[in-house]
């Protein structure tokens, strides 16, 4: 599996309106594309304004099509004037779960 840790600085007048456009983003993720196996959102205790965002995908290949999708597509065009800088994105391979264990997973993501 592949994975991302990205963490966004945002402005502080933007927190509200960010994560609502991430909570779109990341619902879009994990009901709409079969191959995203989590997309979490956290915010920073320490500094309120810092989001850190945890994405796993089957491969880097089902990633570069989330980047496609329309739900990214809407969250990137809402958020991007809301950066304080640019974001950080740390790709990784995940190791625990198994990619069976991820698989297994999916059907509980969609009980918000």
């Amino acid at each position: 599996m592949y994975s991302i840790f990205v963490t966004i600085d945002v402005n502080e007048a933007d927190m509200e309106a960010f994560m609502q456009a991430s909570y779109g983003d990341a619902e879009g993720s994990v009901r709409d594309e079969p191959d995203c196996f989590r997309f979490d959102i956290h915010r920073d205790v320490s500094v309120q304004t810092r989001f850190y965002l945890y994405e796993v995908y089957a491969d880097q290949a089902a990633f570069e099509r989330h980047l496609e999708t329309p739900h990214f597509l809407k969250w990137k065009a809402e958020v991007e004037s809301m950066f304080a800088n640019e974001p950080v994105i740390l790709p990784m391979a995940t190791v625990f779960p198994s990619d069976s264990g991820w698989c297994s997973q999916k059907a509980s993501l969609l009980d918000w």
